[in-house]
């Protein structure tokens, strides 16, 4: 039995990802720094992988598989993939000890930042309004 479309479009897309995600891409390369530490980034990788298509139509109305051959069948099909890699920590070497520092504290201060700057706006905007509403009553006062 011949190869259906649907296997080479399959392949390719594996192929692809195959390439893409080595050993160095969860485990980067290492980089010496200028007092002599190594620092090696370390990443997560995710990945997904999708393929489909269809057969469109026989010539002689019969959907039999063994009656025909897939060749002369029309078909379209396609597949995809997606890779995301993201940096989760630095192992630094150096000083004669081994430090693993975690990318996600420093992102979990940042995004609590930026979580509390409308909050912060928001007061002193509250603030500010508080203000010139004194400033307005005591010149009314007046």
């Amino acid at each position: 039995m011949s190869n259906h479309p649907i296997e080479g479009l399959m392949k390719t897309a594996m192929e692809s990802i195959k390439e893409m995600v080595d050993v160095n891409t969860i485990v980067g390369d290492a980089v010496e720094s200028p007092d002599g530490s190594v620092i090696i980034p370390i990443s997560r990788v995710s990945f997904g992988f999708a393929a489909g298509g269809g057969e469109y139509g026989v010539n002689n109305g019969d959907t039999r598989r063994e009656e025909y051959d897939v060749k002369k069948v029309p078909f379209g099909g396609g597949s995809g993939a997606g890779v995301s890699v993201q940096p989760v920590a630095f192992m630094v070497v150096g000083n004669g000890q081994v430090k693993l520092l975690s990318v996600e504290q420093s992102a979990n201060i940042l995004s609590n930042l930026f979580e509390l700057i409308p909050k912060l706006t928001n007061s002193l905007q509250s603030n500010m309004d508080d203000k010139n509403k004194h400033k307005n009553n005591k010149h009314s006062e007046e």
